[in-house]
């Protein structure tokens, strides 16, 4: 049986009580409105694989690091109205992901339910923590002061982190602690998430089919 080892002292559930032998968890399906056209594949154990196109390239980069970090399949094509503004694209694609990730999890029984990790980028550090609760709940962060960052409205990060907590129905958080690039501290941002939510979604052998709450319900 696959167990991931764990270093002494490190914090946080023992990741050697993670259960990585049961099948792979999925969803795919399309979210249309009359602004955008999103078709999504998500395979929560996957190898960091990735197909994304948005229309926004920065945004496609921090979805590809994400999927990469956060040890994903993802396949997702977001048609949207950019011409008026990339804010329907950016929203609606972190709903449509989120969605994903909670369709995939099903009950969740069994898994870990809360995450986070601190990512280094070289001089920007970043945080996140991650409950996939049944709430949504969001908090974020980023300490940029541009407007753009690539072809990314930077102001649109925190739309998407709230799409994607409505979406997941899960509490977001996430904070540059400090930092001097704005790639950076974007991209730091996107990993810490990425590997936090990795976390909350796996599997807890100890917990077995229990429901990681005392609500019966998440």
């Amino acid at each position: 049986m696959m167990q991931r080892k764990h270093a002494p002292g490190a914090p946080g559930p023992d990741p050697g009580t993670w259960d990585t032998t049961s099948a792979p968890r999925a969803a795919g399906f399309e979210r249309n409105t009359t602004e955008t056209r999103i078709a999504v594949k998500l395979t929560i154990e996957g190898g960091g694989h990735y197909k994304i196109a948005t229309g926004i390239r920065f945004f496609d980069h921090m979805l590809e690091l994400f999927t990469r970090h956060g040890a994903f399949d993802l396949e997702l094509k977001c048609d949207g109205d950019l011409d008026v503004d990339q804010h329907h694209t950016v929203e609606d694609v972190g709903i449509a992901l989120g969605e994903a990730f909670d369709r995939a999890l099903g009950d969740k029984r069994g898994i870990l339910r809360a995450g986070y990790f601190l990512m280094p980028m070289d001089e920007t550090l970043a945080i996140a923590a991650v409950d996939l609760s049944g709430r949504a709940a969001f908090a974020v962060d980023t300490k940029v002061r541009t407007r753009l960052v690539g072809d990314l409205q930077t102001e649109l990060v925190t739309d998407f982190f709230e799409g994607f907590a409505r979406g997941a129905r899960a509490n977001v958080h996430v904070k540059t602690m400090y930092g001097r690039s704005n790639h950076h501290k974007i991209e730091a941002i996107f990993k810490a998430f990425a590997r936090a939510l990795r976390v909350a979604c796996s599997r807890d052998k100890q917990l077995g089919e229990m429901l990681p709450s005392t609500k019966g319900l998440l």
